[in-house]
């Protein structure tokens, strides 16, 4: 919830402009069209949620072997990426006779929604960045590195927002016990998550926008090996 927040924060523009344009008209907009992308690549992670949510919660506790290797993968990805997207790149020549590369890319199309929304559901693996996948995936998948950087992030606001409520939901009802933290603790990790959430979400976007996903990749190419080689140990 708190680097979800964080997110509300950090693009409560665009989210304003998004719930005003749903809720505002009655005829169907760019906005409306923008939401359905984003209950769209909801679905596979809702499917993993709820069908298979234990076998997932079972990869947690089994090791930094894992949590390794699945940053490695989102190291190559990255990488990956990063390559095919300077590769869509045109160099334009500007009024002043400067040259100004402009990438060739597309807005997201309901594919890409899906494809994307699969990418998101793996990364529930420990050790597999959600945002550096999903933003990886975009991007190979031809969608602008703008827009895919806004519609990874927005797009994580529904899935996390619903399974809040059904937990909340659950400690109403009495159907899980609350958690033996105290309220500090629990006040000190809100924080923490938020702060840090509110710098990963702007420097994520400003790393996209100037094409330095590389950095991204090797800082997880290099955490992932410390990982594996602490784990193997």
């Amino acid at each position: 919830m708190a680097t979800v927040l964080s997110t509300i924060v950090i693009l409560h523009r665009e989210i304003g402009q998004l719930l005003k344009g749903t809720f505002t008209t009655k005829e169907w907009n760019n906005d409306k069209q923008y939401v359905s992308l984003l209950l769209l690549s909801c679905v596979p992670v809702f499917i993993v949620g709820v069908f298979f949510k234990d076998e997932v919660e079972q990869f947690f506790g089994s090791g930094l072997l894992l949590v390794g290797i699945c940053l490695l993968i989102t190291a190559c990805l990255l990488y990956l990426s990063e390559f095919l997207t300077k590769r869509r790149t045109q160099k334009l020549m500007s009024a002043d006779g400067s040259s100004v590369e402009k990438q060739i890319g597309h807005e997201v199309t309901w594919k890409d929604a899906l494809i994307i929304g699969c990418a998101q559901a793996v990364a529930v693996l420990p050790g597999l960045s959600r945002s550096g996948s999903t933003i990886a995936t975009g991007l190979l998948c031809g969608v602008k590195k703008e827009e895919v950087a806004r519609f990874s992030f927005l797009m994580v606001l529904i899935p996390v927002l619903g399974d809040a409520f059904l937990e909340s939901l659950d400690l109403i009802l009495g159907k899980e016990s609350a958690p033996a933290i105290g309220w500090l603790p629990l006040i000190v990790g809100f924080l923490s998550a938020f702060l840090t959430g509110c710098f990963a979400c702007r420097w994520m976007l400003n790393i996209v926008r100037k094409q330095k996903l590389t950095y991204f990749a090797v800082y997880c190419a290099v955490v992932g090996l410390l990982a594996i080689v602490y784990g193997l140990h």
